[in-house]
C-alpha cells in the first residue's frame, strides 16, 4: 500500500497517524506535491465518506477519541469519522438539516442543531445514540459550553436569541434577547463568558453565563455579516469572519478595541486554530481558505488557496497540525480532503 509519495514532507507524527490508520481503500490518491500554492499545507488524500454529493456545515473534533464530527446537512445525518484509522464509523441520521455541532469531551457528548425541527439533539459519543432532543429558537447554528455554568450556548440565527440549556438535565432553562440575526458563539475560558455575534448591528455581545444575561455590546467597526467567531483566549484575541464584506475582524478582548482587519476568500464562513503552529484558517464558500500567523504581539496574513468548490468548512488537529475540509462533490461524492501544515 502507497500512502504518501513525498513523505518527506510530513512530520513524524502525522505520518506515523495515516501510515497506521489509513487503507488503500480509504485514500483516493496519495500525495504528490505542495496542493495549496503559498499556504503551508501539503495535501494527504482525499477520503471517501459515503452519502450523498450535498452540503455539509459545522465540524467538531474530539482530539482524546480521534473522532471528528462531520455536519452533513443535505443529508441530515452526524458522519462520525476517526482520524487515526481515516474511516467513517459511524452515521447518525434523523438530524433534520443539521447545521452546528459539538464535542464535549468532558460530558462524552456531542450536541447538534437540527435546524429543520428548531432542536438541539444530544448524542452519546461512546454509543454514538441520541438521548436527548432539546427546543430552541428559530433556526439554531453555532454552539458554545460555559463548563463552569455546565450551560449550552445556543445562537438562534433567525429568532433573534440564544437558547441555554442546562448540560445536567438536558432542558433549555433561558432564552437570551440578542437584538438581532444572531452569528456564531465562542466560550472565552480567561473571562469565562460567552462571546456571540449578532449581525444586523455588527457588534460581538458578552453575554455572563452565572446571570444568563448580556453585560456588554461591543462594536464592530468595518465588519459587514460578522458571522464566524473563534476566540484564542491566550493572546486575548477574537477573530471574527464578516460573510458579507470578505474580512476578518482581529479584536483585542482587553481593550475591547478592533487590532487588525484583513482580507479573505469570498464568503468567509468557519473558522479553525492551530494552536501549537499559530496558524489560523477561515474557510469559504468559494472554496478559498485564508491563512493568518498568530504572533505574541501581531498577526498577519499567510495567504489565500483554492482548496475545492464549497469548501467552507474546516477543523484542525494541533497535535498532528493535520486539516479537514469535507467537501459535497467531488467527481460526484462526497470526500474529505485532508492536509498535513507545516510552521
Amino acid at each position: 500500500m502507497t500512502l504518501v509519495a513525498n513523505w518527506r514532507f510530513l512530520g513524524p507524527l502525522a505520518l506515523t497517524v495515516f501510515i497506521l490508520g489509513a487503507s488503500a481503500d480509504s485514500l483516493s490518491a496519495p500525495v504528490a506535491s505542495p496542493s495549496v500554492s503559498g499556504l503551508p499545507l501539503q495535501k494527504i488524500a482525499d477520503i471517501p465518506l459515503g452519502g450523498r454529493p450535498t452540503r455539509f456545515d459545522y465540524a467538531s473534533l474530539d482530539a482524546g477519541r480521534h473522532l471528528l464530527f462531520l455536519a452533513h446537512l443535505g443529508d441530515s445525518e452526524l458522519i462520525v469519522f476517526n482520524t487515526i484509522t481515516s474511516r467513517v464509523v459511524g452515521r447518525i441520521p434523523n438530524i433534520e438539516s443539521v447545521h452546528g455541532v459539538l464535542a464535549i469531551s468532558q460530558l462524552g457528548r456531542v450536541y447538534a442543531t437540527a435546524t429543520g425541527a428548531n432542536e438541539v439533539v444530544v448524542i452519546d459519543i461512546g454509543t454514538l445514540q441520541v438521548t436527548a432532543r432539546v427546543p430552541t429558537g428559530a433556526y439554531p447554528d453555532g454552539m458554545a459550553y460555559a463548563p463552569e455554568a455546565r450551560k449550552l450556548y445556543v445562537s438562534d440565527k433567525n429568532g433573534g436569541t440564544a437558547t441555554v440549556i442546562d448540560v445536567g438535565s438536558n432542558r433549555p432553562v433561558a432564552s437570551i434577547p440578542l437584538g438581532g440575526e444572531v452569528g456564531n458563539a465562542q466560550y472565552d475560558s480567561v473571562s469565562k463568558h460567552i462571546f456571540v455575534n449578532e449581525q444586523t448591528h455588527s457588534e460581538l455581545v458578552e453575554v455572563d453565563p452565572e446571570r444568563d444575561q448580556v453585560i456588554a455590546r461591543i462594536p464592530l467597526p468595518g465588519a459587514k455579516g460578522n458571522h464566524g467567531l473563534l476566540i484564542d483566549p491566550a493572546q486575548h484575541l477574537a477573530f471574527i469572519a464578516c460573510e458579507d464584506n470578505n474580512r476578518l475582524v482581529v479584536l483585542d478582548l482587553r481593550t475591547r478595541a478592533v487590532k487588525a482587519m484583513f482580507g479573505t476568500g469570498k464568503d468567509p464562513d468557519v473558522l479553525a486554530y492551530d494552536e501549537r503552529h499559530g496558524l489560523l484558517y477561515v474557510a469559504g464558500e468559494a472554496g478559498v481558505v485564508s491563512m493568518y500567523r498568530i504572533g505574541r504581539d501581531a498577526v498577519s496574513k499567510i495567504g489565500d488557496g483554492y482548496i475545492g468548490s464549497n469548501a467552507h468548512v474546516v477543523a484542525v488537529d494541533s497535535d498532528t497540525h493535520i486539516s479537514y475540509f469535507p467537501l459535497r462533490d467531488v467527481a460526484g461524492k462526497p470526500v474529505l480532503r485532508v492536509f498535513w501544515s507545516h510552521p
